[in-house]
């Protein structure tokens, strides 16, 4: 099993910033691909980000390229989404996941985080 919870979402105008955070327990972290997905109000949840255990790929969807970065460090068990020039259009629900292959579905990976709410406001 592993755990995963999230933190850092909250409100914030168009073009700022924020940095989520996912902090897992429970298996070796280092064995496990992380990602990030979002789901907006009334819409299917979808692919944001995904890293290699290793760090040493990253994929993004398109329409965060060039402003959200993930990164993981291994040492404290946590992955990172830094999120810059943010739109009204990334408001939703921000999840974090884990499993032991990197893919970029939401059925690919098997542990899941609660959540955490991010806002942007126009």
């Amino acid at each position: 099993q592993v755990q995963l919870v999230e933190s850092g979402g909250g409100l914030v105008q168009a073009g700022g910033s924020l940095r989520l955070s996912c902090a897992a327990s429970g298996r070796t972290f280092s064995n496990y691909a992380l990602a990030w997905f979002r789901q907006a109000p009334g819409k299917v949840r979808e692919f944001v980000a995904a890293i290699s255990w290793s760090g040493g790929r990253t994929y993004n969807t398109d329409s965060v390229k060039g402003r959200f970065t993930i990164s993981r460090d291994n040492a404290k068990n946590t992955v990172y989404l830094q999120m810059n020039s943010l739109k009204p259009e990334d408001t939703a629900v921000y999840y974090c996941a884990a499993d032991r292959e990197l893919r970029l579905t939401v059925a690919g990976y098997t542990y899941w985080g609660q959540g955490t709410q991010v806002t942007v406001s126009s």
